[in-house]
């Protein structure tokens, strides 16, 4: 079964839902604004996919940062702010159990969800 993480109203999420349902995906959706997911979660997807990968640079949340909070940034203080600012982890998180797949990318789920 896969899992589909992110945060309803976004306009990716909506895509990426569009998708699925459009290629008959079936899935389970957790808003982990809402369900405090980065606390459990976190530590895995930044194993498994990378922080580079999962810390969302062009959202919003990252923009009103300060520039000294921008600045430097490593894993260790990737991982507090995304769990600081939930929003900050790039969406959707498609975790199929056997790859986690992160942002939605059409081409790339045809490949690995199909």
């Amino acid at each position: 079964m896969i899992t589909v993480y992110g945060i309803k109203n976004c306009d990716t999420m909506k895509k990426a839902f569009a998708w699925l349902e459009a290629n008959g995906i079936a899935y389970t959706f957790v808003d982990y604004k809402k369900a405090g997911v980065a606390e459990a979660h976190l530590p895995d997807w930044i194993k498994r996919a990378g922080w580079e990968t999962l810390l969302n640079t062009r959202g919003l949340m990252w923009k009103k940062l300060t520039d000294e909070e921008r600045a430097d940034v490593d894993a260790a203080k990737a991982h507090r702010l995304m769990m600081q600012y939930p929003s900050m982890i790039k969406r959707p998180v498609l975790d199929t159990e056997k790859k986690l797949l992160v942002g939605f990318n059409p081409e790339i789920y045809a490949a690995e969800l199909k």
